[in-house]
């Protein structure tokens, strides 16, 4: 019981009331999506609040585990990651298109994004254990290697987006690891050729047709750029305060399509306004703060990097999610951390908030010396 109330007084309060107001406002715009058809139809919504209990005991049980214990096994974390997504591809299910779902009985989940944590944990403990300072080139290419190994098999599925997050998390570890010697001017080089690469023997058509659509979504208005326009129409009709939960048309008329999934943001926009988007990216903003005032205070590097990790997997879904709904990125099937209706995300997101929440019970403490005793910030 003493340890339990330690552990309370140590807990960052702020990321826990952040995570879980965001999870409220997707289940509300999630509720109201539902609520708008008829017949209401409020499975997603039910569906996501057991995901959002679920969620909860995951960072419960993640407090009590010692996340130091994770550097040791970052490898074999890695090596699960792996099998996963080699088994996903024999013995999942097609979804969309795409190969990349475990389906057991009604319930189905994305080994994809289990893999985004196992590839930070592993590149922490990797980045670590190869010393401090900057990064040297056999590090850094080991470690691309490694990332590229993941990224190889999410390809094949086919699934482009996820692929592109592994290598963004990958880049931003490599980056406030420290970056090899010259890496300013080689790898602007090496991703110039790498992308012409991509376009022309790696893409699928559909996928090039949404780049495409990207760069001008008025060339096919019913086609690959629909949705692309509905996302903005629908943005831009929430005015300041938005239309209010279930009122918003694109959603309730159905112009809106993965109005729960790939374009709550959208549904957000509409029906909160703009009022209700600068809300949720505050509190985003919030929650990468915590990550890195948490990261800084552990005075543990492999705890830095990992929080550096789990960060970059939320900081490229918002980024990547709200740029596809305002018309900044290519539509891709990258969902908006707590509010999408997307429960093998939604839990990712809880096991990274439980991660940042056990460094947090055991960071340096600070000696208030006039008090004498000791406080937690």
């Amino acid at each position: 019981m003493a340890r339990l109330w330690e552990y309370l007084e140590r807990l960052d309060w702020t990321l826990l009331a952040a995570a879980f107001t965001l999870a409220a406002v997707g289940l509300v715009a999630i509720y109201g999506i539902g609520v708008s058809q008829e017949p209401a139809d409020l499975f997603l919504f039910h569906k996501q609040f057991v995901t959002f209990g679920i969620g909860v005991t995951i960072i419960a049980i993640l407090i009590f585990l010692d996340y130091r214990h994770l550097r040791s096994y970052g490898l074999m974390l890695y090596l699960v990651g792996a099998l996963l997504l080699a088994g996903v591809l024999i013995f999942g299910v097609r979804i969309n298109a795409t190969q990349g779902w475990f389906r057991i009985g009604t319930l189905s989940f994305q080994p994809v994004e289990i893999a985004k944590v196992t590839l930070a944990i592993y590149l922490a403990a990797f980045f670590v254990r190869r010393g401090r300072g900057r990064l040297s080139w056999t590090t850094f290419g080991i470690s691309f290697v490694a990332t590229s190994a993941y990224a190889g098999l999410v390809l094949l599925q086919p699934d482009f987006g996820s692929a592109m997050v592994l290598f963004l998390i990958w880049g931003i570890m490599a980056l406030f690891a420290g970056l090899p010697r010259h890496a300013w001017i080689i790898l602007p080089l090496v991703l110039l050729t790498t992308a012409g690469i991509v376009w022309n023997f790696t893409l699928r058509d559909y996928q090039r047709e949404r780049i495409e659509s990207f760069l001008d979504p008025e060339r096919d208005p019913r086609g690959a750029g629909y949705n692309a326009i509905q996302a903005r129409i629908a943005i831009g009709s929430g005015g300041w305060f938005g239309k209010g939960i279930g009122e918003g048309s694109q959603a309730r008329l159905r112009f809106l399509p993965a109005a729960a999934t790939d374009f709550i943001f959208a549904v957000v926009g509409e029906e909160l306004g703009l009022a209700g988007i600068i809300f949720v990216f505050f509190l985003f903003g919030l929650i990468l703060i915590r990550f890195i005032r948490l990261g800084y205070d552990s005075e543990d590097d492999f705890a830095a990097l990992m929080l550096m990790g789990v960060g970059a997997v939320f900081l490229v879904h918002v980024m990547v999610n709200a740029g596809m709904n305002l018309g900044l990125m290519p539509i891709t099937g990258i969902p908006m951390p707590f509010l999408s209706a997307a429960a093998s995300y939604m839990l990712v997101v809880f096991v990274c908030v439980g991660l940042a929440e056990s460094v947090a019970v055991r960071r340096r403490g600070l000696v208030d010396q006039a008090a004498g005793k000791m406080l937690f910030e």
